[in-house]
């Protein structure tokens, strides 16, 4: 319990992204690919979408070693630094690595910052408007025909799932971290009361709110933060009185009053519970076909009771892969949803080495991408 116990002595902040969200001049540029109207799977258009991305390492000339990233629920392109660089997983000094932010995280367009369909006249989007908006980056932007690897945690696994399914002769590997192939009642319960916390609130206003709706803001980071994305037993090793909880939660809260925008929220949840790889055309809602449409190796990697993604969802769909490896997170630690979070250093040894080594087994040490 060496992770629990750091977690303690840390008193970490946990969050659905990691803590670091924050941009620095030593980081690549954030960079916008514009592609005009984005035609969604419901035949609504984003208008003039632009989608948000950094890259990191270099493209060698014949643009084999390309890693795309995907970014989980309220996340952004840095959800993943802690796996990205020299001697790292995604080793910048063999692989390309292209960051994206997914539609409405505030960064791509959004909800937050549309101009032509501001806050709640914004169209819904599903998991696979996100793919397809990807694939226009990758295929028209960057010129790249095929991925070494798709890769993304939480909502970003279920992308890189949907990726697999959607374009399977377009990479060799997925990783899919605390992912789902089918969103199932659980998660979308939980999502449900998030969004009720925050519509109920009456400064929200129909999401016309002129400042955050703090009290919404605040239940939401406790629902979906606070207790789907933690494991009670993380609590026990932090707080040996319960009670000194409290003010720990309202230092939390306080913490993400500015960190995403309400209304993103709510419009990435509607796409994260209505997921299901199976209603990808020509699958006609049979989930199990359509995993096992999946051609690229795959590694599925899912947290020791996790109460956001419950692993027993990936763990029974995952079977129907062909070429799939499962693992869990830090066997013999129980973080739960937290384990694919970047902030306990067990869990990012594990995903660093096992992430790695799957990696290399699929490029050759990475010799086949040179």
């Amino acid at each position: 319990m060496k992770t629990l116990a750091y977690l303690a002595a840390a008193g970490l902040l946990l969050s659905l992204s990691p803590p670091v969200l924050a941009h620095t001049p030593q980081q690549p540029p954030h960079q916008l690919y514009n592609e005009g109207d984005l035609k969604l799977e419901s035949g609504e258009a984003i208008k003039d979408f632009a989608i948000s991305y950094v890259t990191q390492g270099t493209l060698n000339a014949n643009k084999s070693n390309a890693i795309l990233m995907v970014t989980a629920i309220s996340g952004n392109h840095h959800r993943l630094d802690f796996m990205i660089g020299p001697g790292k997983a995604l080793d910048t000094d063999k692989y390309f690595i292209i960051c994206t932010d997914a539609i409405a995280n505030g960064l791509t367009t959004s909800p937050s910052n549309s101009k032509a369909q501001p806050r709640m006249q914004f169209p819904k989007f599903m998991i696979r408007d996100m793919v397809e908006s990807q694939y226009r980056l990758v295929k028209e932007k960057l010129g790249i025909d095929h991925l070494v690897a798709v890769i993304g945690p939480s909502m970003g696994g279920m992308q890189t799932l949907q990726w697999g399914v959607s374009h399977p002769e377009l990479m060799d590997a997925l990783v899919a971290i605390v992912p789902l192939a089918k969103t199932p009642a659980w998660n979308v319960a939980v999502l449900e009361a998030s969004r009720k916390a925050i519509m109920q609130d009456a400064a929200w206003k129909d999401g016309n709110y002129e400042t955050p709706p703090e009290h919404g803001i605040r239940l939401w980071r406790d629902i979906v933060s606070l207790l789907a994305a933690r494991t009670p037993d993380m609590y026990s090793a932090q707080f040996k009185n319960g009670l000194d909880v409290l003010p720990w939660m309202e230092q939390q809260e306080s913490a993400m009053m500015k960190a995403f925008d309400a209304n993103d929220w709510i419009y990435q949840t509607w796409a994260y519970e209505r997921h299901d790889v199976g209603t990808t055309p020509g699958f006609n809602g049979d989930t199990a076909k359509a995993l096992a449409s999946i051609k690229a190796k795959t590694l599925i990697l899912t947290g020791s009771k996790d109460l956001l993604n419950p692993e027993f969802e990936p763990i029974a769909m995952g079977k129907n892969i062909a070429n799939v490896t499962m693992k869990t997170i830090s066997p013999g630690t129980v973080t739960g949803h937290a384990s694919a979070a970047g902030l306990m250093p067990d869990d990012v040894d594990f995903l660093n080495r096992e992430v790695g080594a799957f990696l290399d087994g699929v490029t050759g040490a990475g010799k086949k991408v040179n």
